[in-house]
């Protein structure tokens, strides 16, 4: 009886550090995105330097076949009584490429719309306290547009209420996510030539 409750408890912990979205955040998702910045390879939760991320990301994902088109979200968020939601991306038309990064098959587009990529820069705060920039996958249904509610949050890149995106624009539940944290005080350039 011991061993069965020493392994059940392995394996819902086992469940809460598979979750590839930060606690507390919706919707909460278990399958993880690929997202690499340059060579280097983002687990959940992983702390980066801002300089490290100006540029977009490559993502994909792995051991799966995707076909059709995809959409991606990356959204700022932080402690939801202090900080506003920021959309730092959202980006449609991601297509499988047929290219391979350490295992990942890579997805990419050359859409920069709705809202182009921009990287993380998180005020500077004292005590220092990181950040997290969620990465959301979505299967892209045909004729995708931004619904008119939404728009004024998608220009502005505030506030956005990504549940309430989900169910408006007609999306399903996210296929992958991630995330990364970044905080304030790597005082390296902003954006990289």
């Amino acid at each position: 009886m011991m061993l069965f409750t020493a392994v059940a408890s392995l394996l819902l912990a086992g469940s809460t550090w598979a979750q590839s979205t930060p606690a507390g955040f919706t919707p909460a998702v278990n399958q993880t995105l690929d997202v690499y910045y340059g060579t280097t390879f983002i687990t959940p939760g992983l702390m980066v330097k801002k300089s490290a991320t100006q540029r977009a990301p490559t993502i994909g994902v792995t051991n799966v076949t995707l076909t059709g088109k995809y959409l991606l979200a990356m959204i700022g968020s932080g402690d939801a009584k202090k900080r506003r939601t920021v959309l730092h991306a959202l980006l449609q038309d991601y297509t499988p490429s047929g290219q391979t990064q350490n295992g990942t098959s890579v997805l990419t587009t050359r859409a920069t719309t709705p809202s182009s990529y921009f990287g993380p820069a998180p005020p500077a705060e004292n005590p220092l306290h990181p950040h997290n920039y969620v990465f959301l996958l979505h299967e892209q249904p045909a004729n995708f547009a931004v619904p008119a509610a939404h728009r004024s949050a998608v220009q502005s890149r505030f506030d956005i209420d990504w549940p309430k995106f989900i169910t408006d624009a007609g999306l399903k539940a996210p296929l992958y996510a991630n995330y990364l944290r970044v905080q304030s005080g790597d005082n390296t350039k902003m954006f990289q030539a």
